[in-house]
C-alpha cells in the first residue's frame, strides 16, 4: 500500500491517494481522501504531515480498504489492534460483548461497514431492550461507537451511525444500602475469626473497592511511615482472575494514612499468617497479598460476594451487597460531620458528582428524622 498527494482543478485542495490491492478481486485500487487543506499558502508540508498520519493509521489497523469488509470483521480487527493499549480486564470485557452479544445479532445480516446505517444500530438497541438493561446496552453502544469512530477516521464511512440513534436512557441504581454505626460495630464483631475478617475491616475503614482490598500487598504497606499505597487490584471476569499492578483509574491510585488501630490489626493478622505457614509448611501458598485464606491462597472476588451474604445471614444482619460497605463508609463519614469534598477524597472518587449522588442517597436517614419531628408537631394540628 502506498500513498501520495494529488490535486483536483475543480477543488483546489490537497488530496491523499492511497493505492492498494483489492482482497476480493486482487486488482489494484485507489482511494481518495480529502485533507481540506488549500493548495495556496505554502500548505504542502501540512498536507504531507496528514498523509503520514493517515498512512500510519491504515498500516496500524491493517484495514481492508476494498469497502467490502463486513462490519463484524472490521470490529474484530479494531479490537485486536487495540489489545496492546487496553488493560486485560477491559479487553476481556470488550471481547465478551463482541462475541456473546454483538456477533449473534449482526453475523446473519452480513452488513458491510460502508452500508451500516443508524437504522441497523437502532434495530440492535430495540432487540436488546427485550432482554438486557439499558445500562448494559449503553456499554455495547460505546464499544460500537469507538469502533466506528475509527472507521470514520480512516474514511471508510462518512459519519458514525451510532451517534444518530435514540440512545437508551441510563437507569440510576437505587438499591444501594448502608449500615449505621451500631450495625458496623456488629458486623466487625461477627466477622472475627471469619475468612473475610480483614477484608471487612479494611473495607469499612477505608471504603475500599473489592478489587482494591483483595489487591492489597504487604509491600504496599509502610509500617514505619504509617502509609498504605493503593496500586494493586485483583478482579475476576468471565471465569478468569486478573491480578494487576494498576488501579481502576488515576484517581484510585493514592497513598493513604495507616491508622494505629489498623496497623495493630494488620500486624496481628501477619503473625497469624506466619503461624499458618508453620502449621502447613508444604501446603501453604506463599504470596505478598494481605487478604488470603488460611492456606495462603488469595481470596477470590466471587467468594467475597457469596460468603459475605452467608456471613450476614448467619449473624442475622440486614442483607446488603459487599459494595454497600463502601457506601457504609461514606455514610459513617457523613454521620461524623465530614463534608462532600472530604468524602470524595477518602473514597477517591474521580468525579465529585459521583460522591454527590451517593451523598444524596445517604440523606434518607436525615429525611426520616425530619419526617418524624414534623409528624410530632403536625399530629397536634389535626386533633
Amino acid at each position: 500500500m502506498t500513498a501520495t498527494l494529488r490535486t483536483k482543478k475543480e477543488r483546489p485542495n490537497y488530496y491523499i491517494v492511497i493505492r492498494y490491492k483489492d482482497d476480493v478481486t486482487n486488482k489494484p485500487q485507489e482511494k481518495w481522501i480529502t485533507t481540506n487543506i488549500p493548495i495556496k499558502g505554502n500548505n504542502k508540508r501540512r498536507a504531507q504531515d496528514i498523509l503520514k498520519e493517515v498512512l500510519a493509521e491504515h498500516e496500524r489497523h491493517k484495514v481492508d480498504l476494498s469497502s467490502n469488509i463486513l462490519f463484524l470483521d472490521f470490529m474484530r480487527q479494531w479490537l485486536e489492534n487495540l489489545k496492546h493499549s487496553l488493560s486485560p480486564t477491559t479487553y476481556s470485557g470488550y471481547k465478551v460483548i463482541l462475541n456473546n452479544q454483538i456477533t449473534p445479532f449482526f453475523e446473519p445480516k452480513r452488513i458491510r461497514v460502508k452500508d451500516l446505517t443508524p437504522a441497523h444500530i437502532q434495530d440492535y438497541v430495540n432487540y436488546k431492550m427485550k432482554s438486557i438493561s439499558p445500562n448494559t446496552i449503553i456499554k455495547h453502544l460505546r464499544n460500537i461507537s469507538k469502533c466506528l469512530d475509527s472507521a470514520v477516521r480512516q474514511n471508510l464511512i462518512a459519519f458514525n451511525p451510532t451517534k444518530r440513534i435514540e440512545m437508551p436512557k441510563k437507569v440510576k441504581y437505587t438499591g444501594a444500602k448502608h449500615y449505621n454505626e451500631k450495625q458496623i460495630e456488629q458486623l466487625l464483631k461477627c466477622s472475627k475469626g471469619d475468612p473475610l475478617e480483614m477484608v471487612v475491616l479494611l473495607t469499612v475503614f477505608y471504603g475500599f473497592r473489592r478489587s482494591e482490598v483483595l489487591g492489597l500487598k504487604w509491600s504496599a504497606i509502610d509500617m514505619d511511615a504509617h502509609t498504605i499505597t493503593i496500586k494493586h487490584t485483583v478482579t475476576y471476569m468471565h471465569g478468569e482472575m486478573f491480578m494487576m499492578d494498576a488501579t481502576k483509574n488515576d484517581s484510585s491510585y493514592d497513598v493513604i494514612p495507616l491508622g494505629e488501630m489498623i496497623k495493630t490489626e494488620l500486624l496481628r493478622w501477619k503473625a497469624r499468617q506466619v503461624e499458618y505457614k508453620k502449621i502447613q509448611p508444604n501446603d501453604y501458598f506463599k504470596s505478598d497479598y494481605v487478604c488470603t485464606r488460611f492456606d495462603g491462597r488469595l481470596i477470590k472476588p466471587d467468594y467475597v460476594t457469596d460468603h459475605f451474604e452467608t456471613l450476614l445471614r448467619q449473624s442475622n444482619m440486614p442483607i446488603i451487597r459487599f459494595h454497600d460497605l463502601r457506601h457504609s463508609s461514606a455514610g459513617y463519614l457523613k454521620y461524623l460531620g465530614f463534608d462532600l469534598k472530604d468524602i470524595q477524597t477518602w473514597l477517591r472518587h474521580g468525579d465529585i458528582q459521583t460522591t454527590a449522588n451517593l451523598y444524596l442517597s445517604l440523606d434518607m436517614d436525615a429525611k426520616k428524622e425530619i419526617a418524624s419531628k414534623l409528624n410530632e408537631r403536625f399530629v397536634n394540628f389535626t386533633n
